[in-house]
């Protein structure tokens, strides 16, 4: 096994032991405290405002909990799902969210192993609740030939979702997937992100900031307040573990076209990801932005909102 294996699996099991530590106060997965879990929605409410769009949420049942999406953008639009990446939660978007909402009826949905408004009443999900899970939601909306946008986590998500054999997918963009295509690139950068899960304060917050955007002073102080609350109430949670790679034969059934974007300092894909996407996924396109770290919806939120339009449309 490659040392950049190893220091990922590390990475992962700290995190759950340092989540395994704590004693479980109230029934929620992944808050510990009611305080915590009050304190956060409220960072949430604020964020959602950053939208600035029409839109409403909804709690749909589900047989592992309770899935928040919020809905926006024209009825006879054509259906966009939204998948957020690791403790970003669907208000993420709001940089992207009125060009994505002028055309497409557009459903963000809250991953309920994650910070958000979505809640896990069950274990924890194994790949193949999670592709449930998400099936669940897309037939409670009689969703068919949905597009799917998805960021790191979320993009590995949906590329899970592609790779069965029965799916309403019509085209994905992955902005910077998380473990899809190969391991994290910048491991030892990427610590950063671990001291900050171990030991939080913002201090160590400000430096992962740093170390996943190109441009972090472009981050509103009101969705920051939310993603370090994120990052500072929440458990981590060993779904983390079966983030591997998928194989040449599992990217070979991505028949869907799919657009992939990474920055040209992003420190969790690299060059590699987007040659291993070329020659292993049938109809693939990528793209690398320059300018732009980890955070492609934030860094350079116009090219790559252009760039998610243009390929759907």
């Amino acid at each position: 096994m490659s040392t950049s294996k190893i220091f990922v699996r590390l990475f992962l099991i700290l995190l759950l032991v340092s989540c395994a530590s704590k004693k479980t106060k109230f029934e929620d997965y992944v808050f510990e405290t009611k305080s915590d879990k009050q304190n956060y929605i409220a960072a949430y409410n604020e964020a959602l405002k950053l939208w600035d769009i029409p839109y409403a949420e909804e709690n749909v049942k589900t047989s592992f909990g309770t899935a928040h999406v919020i809905i926006a953008g024209p009825k006879n639009g054509k259906d966009l799902v939204l998948l957020h990446g690791m403790d970003a939660s669907s208000t993420m978007w709001y940089p992207n969210i009125k060009a994505l909402a002028k055309n497409h009826r557009i459903y963000a949905i809250d991953f309920l192993m994650e910070p958000g408004k979505s809640n896990l009443t069950a274990k924890p999900l194994s790949k193949e609740e999670i592709v449930i899970w998400y099936n669940e939601i897309f037939a409670h909306y009689k969703l068919k030939q949905f597009d799917i946008v998805a960021a790191s986590r979320g993009g590995w998500i949906a590329t899970l979702l592609a790779t069965q054999k029965t799916n309403s997918i019509d085209k994905m963009v992955l902005l910077s997937p998380a473990q899809t295509f190969k391991f994290i690139d910048k491991v030892r950068k990427t610590s950063a992100a671990l001291m900050l899960k171990l030991f939080p304060s913002e201090k160590k917050f400000e430096k992962t900031l740093e170390t996943f955007s190109a441009h972090p002073e472009k981050i509103s102080p009101v969705y920051k307040k939310q993603f370090y609350l994120a990052n500072k109430y929440a458990k981590s949670n060993s779904s983390m573990l079966k983030m591997t790679p998928f194989s040449d034969d599992e990217l070979r059934s991505v028949s869907n076209p799919v657009l992939v974007l990474i920055g040209d300092h992003d420190v969790i894909n690299s060059n590699e990801s987007l040659e291993r996407a070329e020659k292993y996924t049938p109809n693939c396109k990528t793209i690398t932005v320059t300018d732009a770290g980890h955070f492609l919806s934030i860094d350079q939120s116009k090219f790559t909102t252009d760039a998610i339009i243009n390929f759907l449309e």
